[in-house]
This record gives C-alpha cells, structure tokens and sequence, in this order.
C-alpha cells in the first residue's frame, strides 16, 4: 500500500473504492501519477473533462476570470452567468430559463422542487415522478428517491412523494402506469450511465413525449452525463425530434470545475419565484466563464464535429473488435464519446481486465459489474484510439486464452 493509500484511508471517508493511483497532473488526454506514469483518460473525471485537460481556451478564461472576481453572491447580477445561461437556452429550449446548482445531484433537486411548485400552480391533482429501472439521478435524499439502483439507496431516509418505476424502452409499462397513477412527470436519462450504458430508443423517447402532452405531464430529461457534447450533439434528445419541458445538466459544462442546474421551458421558465429555491455558491462566476469557453471550443471552433467523428472511429474499431471476439463482447451500446462495452465475462474478469488496462497506462470504468464504460474526451485522437484498441486486443489475446470467432 503506498503512502498516498495510507493517508487516503485514514483521513478521507471511505464512500469510494479508489484505484490504486495518486494523480500528479493532467495534460491533454492524459493524467500522470506521482510516480510518474502516464495513463490515457478514459474516465474524463466521470464525463467532466469533455475536453481534456488543461486545455488552452479553458486556462485562459480561468486566469482572466480569476483576476476580476471568484465570488460575488447570487444577490449581484453576474455577467459570466447571464451569458452562459443566455447561450444554453438559445440552443435548447427557446424562451426558458436556468437556474445553475453546483452539480448534477442539485440539479435533481431543483427539478423535484420545480415539478412540485408547477402541480401546485396547475391545480391539477398529479403527483409523482415516473423514472426506469436501473436509472441513476444523484445520492442526496431527493435525487436518491430517483435513483433506481438499491445498492445505492439502499436503506436511507425516504421521502414521501410517489415514485412510478418502469422498464427502459417500454412504451406498454409507461402507458399503464401514466394512465392509472396520474403522475406529474416523466425523468429518463437518454442513455442511462450508471445503470450500465442503455440506450433508450427514439420509439421510447418520441412516446414519452407523446404521453406527456396527453395526460398534461411534463418531459424532463436528465443530461448531466449525455449532455455538453457527450454524445455527438449539445445535448443527447437533440438526435431525435422532439422537445423537453425540463433538462438537468452538469459535470462537463464547468469546464472541470463544480456547476450544474436546469434549463426549463416556456412553460415552466417562470414557476420558482423568489424565495423557492436558492444556493450560496451558484453559478460561480469562475465556473460559468469556463463554460463559456466550454461552448466557445464545442460550438464556434468545431469541436463538436471533430469529437463526432473520432468517436464514430473509436466506435468502428471496437465493433470490429466485437466481430472479432464474440465469446467476449456480447455488443456496444451508447452513443458518441458514451460507450459501454457489455462483455460476456465475470465481474471478476473485468475488474482484472481494468487492472491490467491501468498497468498498461489506460483508465477504463466498470459499471453494472460486466460493462466496460468509456467517456472519452472529444480530443480523442487517432493514436489514442489505437493504443486503446491495441491494448485491449492484447489482453484479451494473452489473458482470456480465446480465439478469433468465426
């Protein structure tokens, strides 16, 4: 056990199993450990570092942001904010609002809270939230109450408003429940993340639009990990045609620092009134202005395009891979730089397949036990791509004692 190790665990709380690596610095698409190794960044801080690390127009708006003010408090106008926010609801929901949190699981509370004051403005008898199976939306005691995960809520205070569970992708479960509970809303993740890279369908996605219009629901879509460029697009539901009522956002719109929230449509842009709900420290100043090169980068100098079409590489490669050793990969879900590999190995094989990745200088996730999850960042490059594929062919070859399928 190394020093960092020891100290980690005496003093830290143990909610994390950590990997055996202390981080010294990042550049690029890649993170260095206090030792001096080097590891590709497959991880991207949990879909934080959408692109890379210590990127130029990201450390410039640091330093000028930072040599006018850090903090101000939410009772002053902030310009970098108001900016941000104007940005984000031209491309998304035209003639909304946001309000900014500091992270996704507050982003989730604020949208509960908003769904609340909007059934209580409407009169209209509704109560409850229908979320999937498997679906992940935070761990405060709110957010937690959509989390549909038990090892994650476990036992923990509950709290009392109804909560509807169906399957992904089923539109039969969503009709029945929408038509005897009468909930208030519907909240998916586009591709849900922790609960295993599942795609939902655009016959799942445009009937959950459909069903919210008739029964005077609202659509909110959960993009704190789909959205900011993620999936090859600003945020995942624009692959489809159709409009939210309500988006959470976070992880990497701050640029890597902490900065979430919500953008609501027309017909929810004006439901909070002073008072309803508040925070300190959002929208930090210094991180809405790295937002704003965030979007400058995807958005005005074609990262955006440029990340789509790595990862369509990185997506054809790992297909072939997949063609190549069927015993092993079942197939590839997500979308763009979103991946889950499912594999047909043990959750013990996987952990030691992401052990030997880490040995070989490349950081992979394992979700689901079985599922090798990827977040690339969008400044993925051909190299990386090919000391990834390569990599992974290698231990496959070497370890799993397996032969090409036929």
């Amino acid at each position: 056990m190394t020093q960092w190790q020891i100290l980690d665990q005496t003093y830290i709380m143990s909610t994390v199993k950590r990997l055996p690596i202390a981080i010294d610095r990042a550049e690029g698409n890649y993170l260095y450990d206090t030792e001096g190794n080097k590891y590709l960044d497959l991880f991207t801080g949990l879909a934080v570092n959408t692109l890379g690390h210590l990127h130029p127009r990201i450390m410039k708006a640091l330093e000028e942001q930072s040599h006018r003010f850090l903090h101000i408090s939410n009772l002053f106008l902030n310009p970098p904010a108001i900016q941000l926010a104007k940005r984000l609801v031209e491309h998304t929901l035209s003639g909304g609002k946001v309000f900014f949190s500091n992270s996704g699981a507050e982003a989730t509370e604020a949208a509960i809270k908003l769904i609340d004051r909007w059934t209580t403005r409407e009169q209209n008898g509704k109560s409850g939230i229908v979320v999937l199976k498997n679906s992940f939306h935070g761990r405060t005691l709110g957010a937690l109450r959509l989390t549909r995960q038990p090892s994650v809520y476990q036992d923990f205070p509950t709290l009392s408003f109804p909560i509807y569970e169906i399957k992904a992708n089923d539109i039969d479960d969503l009709e029945e429940v929408c038509q005897r509970h009468q909930p208030a809303a519907v909240l998916v993740e586009p591709v849900l993340g922790a609960g295993g890279v599942i795609t939902l369908t655009e016959e799942f996605l445009t009937a959950i639009r459909r069903i919210c219009d008739e029964h005077q629901m609202i659509f909110a879509v959960d993009e704190i990990q789909t959205g900011i460029g993620r999936t090859g697009k600003l945020f995942a539901y624009q692959h489809f045609n159709f409009q939210p009522d309500l988006i959470l956002f976070a992880k990497g719109i701050g640029g890597g620092l902490p900065l979430g929230g919500i953008i609501a449509g027309p017909n929810l842009a004006d439901v909070f009134q002073p008072g309803d709900h508040g925070t300190t420290f959002a929208p930090s100043p210094l991180s809405a202005a790295l937002g704003n090169a965030v979007l400058d980068v995807l958005l005005e100098e074609g990262q955006l395009e440029r990340g789509r079409q790595a990862a369509e590489k990185l997506w054809s490669q790992l297909q072939a891979l997949q063609e190549k050793y069927p015993q092993v990969f079942a197939y590839i879900d997500g979308k763009g730089m979103m991946l889950g590999i499912r594999t047909h190995l043990s959750a013990e094989e996987v952990k030691q397949l992401q052990l030997n990745l880490l040995k070989q200088g490349i950081l992979v996730n394992v979700t689901a036990k079985t599922v090798i999850r990827l977040l690339p960042p969008l400044t993925l490059n051909d190299e990386d791509i090919q000391f990834f594929i390569k990599t992974l062919e290698n231990y496959i070859t070497d370890h799993l004692s397996v032969k090409e399928g036929k």
